[in-house]
Parts: structure tokens; sequence; C-alpha cells
């Protein structure tokens, strides 16, 4: 992998050139969101105290679209993932200005996804454990795709509602696809991952808590259609039987965010698309964590997953056909201990709740004052 980084340098490079790019950029998209009122006010579901402007994906879009076009081969899967970048960034955006419906936005993520999908960005297969490697027919893998890169979207979505935790939990992310990508040897995968990873720290320049600006819609939905994009074009189409476990570890924290919130939402019959504060983050308020430790808490949770995928990768207990011991051993004391941090956190947020009368009661008056506002 060390040889692969140090033959493409662009990873470097794209990475650094996206950060300085949405560090430059973001104030100039404050300012414009503010002159075109384009604020979260107190009281949404945000947890912001003042105003703050949104739309900072504008910035992460430019962050990312010129270093790709600077570093990137423009073939014809790098065309439909940018294309599609830009569909997202739009659709985002323009809820961002004057909302969308439910499912007017449902359908313009599904536009943008069906964009890498018809320039050839789909799961052409997959290998099962014991049956071994199938090609999966067009019909099956493109809607496939499509679903995948939607449901991600959505999640990162579900998952920007802290100050920073979207962008933190995205460059984690990023870096772990980047080195998978770099040792799996796929250099372009690598390079965009990268750059996401250097547009997302350099919007937590301006973003970590007290925020000065939001992403919005259209930064959620950006990083998590190039996420869900990059983890079909640098790992899912590779015939390995852990690439199929490397996106779901990585990504584990919005999925877990997303299964917890909709499972709510169905016990007490609200609609799957609404917005509520019913989020992990949300939990994490409620039991006394400032935003600050709420955010980071949620990122270590991220990165000790994140490393459970890179040993399974990088360790290789099960390297051509053959058990090693000690990286059999290494992997299963990394994968218990992120297991171990996983429970702890289902246990803090789901089990620590049910024996506080007191937080008890703090949900149910957010409850009660989300009921009010729905009415």
């Amino acid at each position: 992998m060390i040889q692969t980084l140090s033959d493409h340098l662009e990873v470097v490079w794209g990475a650094i050139a996206a950060a300085g790019i949405v560090i430059l950029l973001t104030p100039a998209v404050g300012g414009m969101a503010r002159m075109l009122g384009v604020v979260d006010q107190p009281g949404t579901r945000r947890l912001n105290r003042r105003a703050v402007p949104r739309l900072g994906g504008l910035a992460l879009f430019f962050g990312i679209f010129v270093p790709a076009l600077a570093f990137l081969p423009l073939d014809r899967e790098t065309k439909g993932l940018l294309l599609g970048a830009a569909v997202a960034t739009i659709v985002g955006a323009v809820d961002d200005f004057r909302g969308l419906q439910w499912w007017e936005k449902l359908g313009g993520q599904i536009a943008a996804a069906a964009i890498p999908a018809g320039f050839g960005i789909w799961v052409h297969r997959f290998t099962f454990p014991v049956v071994g490697v199938h090609a999966l027919p067009e019909w099956v893998g493109v809607p496939l795709t499509i679903l995948w890169i939607v449901a991600i979207m959505n999640m990162v979505n579900f998952l920007d509602g802290l100050d920073g935790l979207a962008a933190g939990v995205c460059a984690i992310s990023g870096f772990t696809f980047c080195l998978i990508a770099l040792s799996l040897h796929r250099p372009s995968p690598a390079i965009l991952a990268a750059i996401v990873l250097g547009a997302c720290v350099g919007f937590l320049r301006h973003n970590f808590y007290p925020a000065r600006i939001f992403m919005g819609d259209s930064g959620a939905m950006l990083l998590g259609f190039v996420l869900a994009a990059l983890s079909v074009q640098g790992l899912l189409k590779t015939a390995a039987v852990a690439t199929l476990f490397f996106p779901l570890v990585v990504l584990a924290v919005p999925i877990i965010d997303t299964s917890f919130v909709v499972a709510k939402r169905l016990k007490y019959g609200r609609p799957v698309y609404s917005a509520d504060s019913w989020h992990l983050h949300h939990r994490f308020m409620n039991i006394g964590y400032s935003q600050r430790r709420a955010a980071l808490t949620m990122w270590a949770w991220c990165a000790i997953l994140s490393g459970a995928a890179l040993s399974l990768r990088f360790l290789r207990p099960h390297a051509h056909g053959d058990w090693r011991v000690g990286p059999a051993i290494a992997v299963a004391v990394i994968g218990l201990f992120a297991l171990a941090a996983s429970v702890y956190m289902v246990y803090l947020l789901e089990i620590v709740k049910l024996a506080n009368p007191r937080i008890r009661r703090r949900e149910q008056e957010a409850r009660e004052a989300e009921a009010r506002r729905s009415a």
C-alpha cells in the first residue's frame, strides 16, 4: 500500500487541495446564505441557540469537484460520479432554500443515484461466505446500487443534527475507504476518498462546535452520495469476501442511527420521513452530554468500527485460504473491542435512560413539544 501511495501522490495533494478550497470558500458561502435568508433558526430539530446559515454543502461541493477534476482521470465512471454528485447537491440546495416534499426529495435522490449506475458504477458481483462468487445481472445490480446510494444519502442527512458530527463521521469514513482502496490497488477511488477526507476536515474548521455554518441537506446528500458511490466503485465491485463487510462497518454509525430513528417513528405511528429529536446525538444530549462531547464520542465510536474494518483488511487472518493464528487473534480482539464499544453505546443510550426517570421525563416532554409544533 505504501508503494501504491508513493506512486499516486495525488491522494495527498487531492486531500490538501480539498481542505484548502473548503476552508477559504466556506465563509463566503455562509455570507451568501445569510443574505438569502437561508439560515437555521433556534428551536428546530438542530440544537443551535442562534441563527446559523446553512448551504455549506456548496463549499463542500466545490472542494470535492475541483480537486477531482484536477487529480482524477476523467473516464466514464468519474464523469458519472461527478455528475451524480452535482445533481445530489442541487437537490439538497433546493431543499435548503425552499423545502421539498419527501417524495420530491426522494425522486431527486433516485435521479442522482441512477446517474453513476448508468455510467457503470454498480455492483457486478457479490462474494458470499461458503457459496463463493456470484455475478449479478444488470437488472439486479443496478437497482441494488441505487437503493444503497439513496439509503446512505438519507442516513448521513439524518446524522447531520449536531455541530461537526456528520462532517467528522464522513471524514473518518473517507480516510478508511482511502486506505482500503489503496490496499486493493484502486487509485481512483482512493484519490476521491482522500478528497472527501480533506473537504470534511476543511469544513470542520467552520462547522465544529460552536458552528458558524451548517452543511445543510446540500452537504449531507453530497457526502452521503459520494461515500456510497465510493463504496461501490472501490470496494463492492471486487471479488473479496470481506469487501461486503467493509462499508457496512465503516458506515455503521449512520446506519445504526437511522435504524433506531425509523424504529421509533414506526413505534409511535409517525411518518418515517418526519423530523424529530430521537437521533443518537439527541439521546446523548438527554443524558447530559455537551454538544462537543456528544460529537467526539460518536466520532470515537466511528473510528473504533473503522479500525475493526482496517484490521480485517491489513492483518488478513485468512490469507490465501490459510488461517494465521497471530493475525486471527489480533482481529478477534479488535473486533470484540469494537463490539463491546457498540454494546456500551446502546446500553448508555437505551438502557440507562430507562432506569432514569428524569431522562424518561425529558424525552416525554420532547415528544409533547414536537407534537405541539406539528399541530
